[in-house]
């Protein structure tokens, strides 16, 4: 129904004409609004109209549940006028014609809260006039505490994380079940509890809704057994992540094999808010965070807005052989479980970037074992100097975000220590030798691994540790060094 030429055969199933739309539409709005007041009443539970746009519904609704002491069903349903985008007659001047037009506009929508079963604290949005579009709104974090309370697993919860877990293990595996729900089954039912007349409206066209997830967001917590502990890092995490993460990094912690062809602008804000500072990298609508949260919870959150940025492995279903391959991730439900798998990856990458910075080491003793001469197999190897512009260059390179995921090449580390193209094989060949040594020194040190049957090297994690030391100090700056020494 949000295209103008579909909507237009849907009038002529129903036996309207074009002229006669906004009668038709004030017809079907008026049960839609009968039929959710309708529901509050059966339910004996208020219907109240919001008139300011800042207030928080969900904090009103959680009050009002608190208040009457609901444990389930419905809580409230609130009426408010907003934006949105829906039909209006136009005349066309060159075909002096009438038509349809899906535009910005005001109408009435109706939140119904709900103390959801499994899902807890959650609404349902229902825009009240045609194309009648739906958005449920829930919080897994709510979902979860329902699941642990029927497991009989004790926690503490503040806002919107819990900060004391009986069995962290239990609690995963409960969280982890939420990836395999029947998302159009769960949505359809909640459909029919607060917009009855759906089946009626859809009729003529013989289809239902179509449920996509419009946004996202995946969270990975990391509790710390005291507020202090988290207090003492997370200056130095913010501190890293600003100075050191640029472009291809975080593009990289988003999964972007090849940053350099990506296209869009890479901002990163820092704000403070009410639980706690906030760190965010947003790449074309899509947004990686990190927050202290009450304290105790180190937290990083990728939202996501825009899927088709991102791929899945899937079949096109217009395919008759029903080939698999890496296609644009769709916004419909059947691809959550992917967006799941994308957003997992891109927070621990993005977490085990920080944890190269923990603060207890001092710098001598994280350089000292690569710093000095190894002797391996009766075969002396020298020490690393981060100093020297040699050394520092390798080490640069091969720090860089884009060999995150995918690991570094010979030829990789060419391009980069050598700037100068050349056409003689003879020259080629010495300098893919020199990486070769080089990469070979990097392995003894403990600073590269080699990937399985590639030939391609990926950092350690003692590897990322080191480097990050030693780059933050190869470009510390000596005034802010001479003021911490006073």
């Amino acid at each position: 129904m949000f295209q103008p030429a579909a909507m237009e055969r849907y009038l002529c199933s129903c036996g309207v004409l074009i002229k006669e739309f906004k009668h038709f539409a004030e017809s079907v709005t008026a049960k839609v609004k009968a039929l959710a007041y309708r529901s509050a009443e059966a339910a004996k539970r208020p219907v109240e109209y919001l008139r300011d746009a800042k207030v928080s519904k969900e904090d009103y609704a959680r009050q009002i549940a608190l208040e009457d002491g609901i444990k389930q069903g419905l809580i409230v349903v609130f009426s408010a006028k907003e934006p949105c985008y829906s039909y209006s007659v136009r005349g066309d001047r060159v075909s002096k014609e009438i038509h349809l037009v899906i535009e910005p506009r005001m109408c009435t929508h109706f939140y119904h809260y709900l103390m959801h079963a499994d899902f807890g604290l959650m609404h349902v949005r229902v825009q009240s006039w045609f194309p009648f579009t739906v958005e449920v709104c829930l919080n897994g974090r709510e979902w979860l505490g329902r699941q642990m309370d029927r497991a009989g697993l004790g926690y503490e919860q503040a806002d919107n994380c819990f900060i004391k877990l009986q069995d962290p293990v239990m609690t995963q595996a409960l969280l982890d079940e939420q990836l395999h729900t029947d998302w159009p089954k769960v949505l359809d039912q909640l459909l029919c509890k607060v917009h009855p007349l759906h089946s009626e409206i859809c009729a003529p066209l013989g289809q239902g809704y179509y449920w996509s997830a419009a946004q996202t967001e995946y969270a990975t917590d990391v509790l710390f057994a005291q507020a202090k502990d988290l207090a003492a890092l997370y200056p130095q995490f913010l501190h890293h992540a600003i100075r050191s993460f640029a472009s291809p990094d975080v593009l990289r912690f988003l999964g972007r094999s090849r940053p350099g062809q990506c296209r869009g602008q890479m901002t990163s804000t820092l704000k403070r808010r009410p639980e706690g500072i906030r760190l965010r990298h947003s790449v074309n609508g899509n947004s990686l965070k990190m927050y202290d949260k009450e304290g105790q919870v180190l937290r990083v959150e990728l939202t996501m807005n825009h899927p088709g940025q991102f791929k899945v492995y899937r079949c096109i279903e217009s395919d008759p052989e029903q080939k698999l391959a890496w296609h644009r991730l769709r916004l419909g439900v059947a691809d959550l479980w992917r967006r799941a798998q994308i957003c997992q990856a891109a927070n621990h990458r993005y977490l085990e970037a920080l944890a190269s910075v923990t603060g207890t080491t001092p710098l001598h003793q994280e350089a000292l074992g690569v710093c000095r001469a190894i002797v391996l197999k009766g075969k002396r190897y020298r020490a690393l100097n981060p100093w020297t512009a040699q050394d520092g260059a390798m080490l640069a390179a091969i720090s860089r975000g884009e060999f995150t995921i995918n690991g570094l090449r010979n030829r990789d580390l060419r391009s980069l220590l050598y700037h100068n193209k050349t056409s003689s094989k003879l020259l080629l060949r010495r300098q893919a030798a020199a990486i070769t040594r080089r990469l070979a020194l990097l392995r003894v040190h403990g600073i590269l691994r080699k990937l399985s049957g590639t030939h391609r090297y990926q950092l350690t994690s003692r590897g990322r540790r080191i480097l990050t030391a030693l780059l933050a100090a190869r470009n510390a700056d000596v005034d802010q060094l001479t003021k911490m020494a006073a």
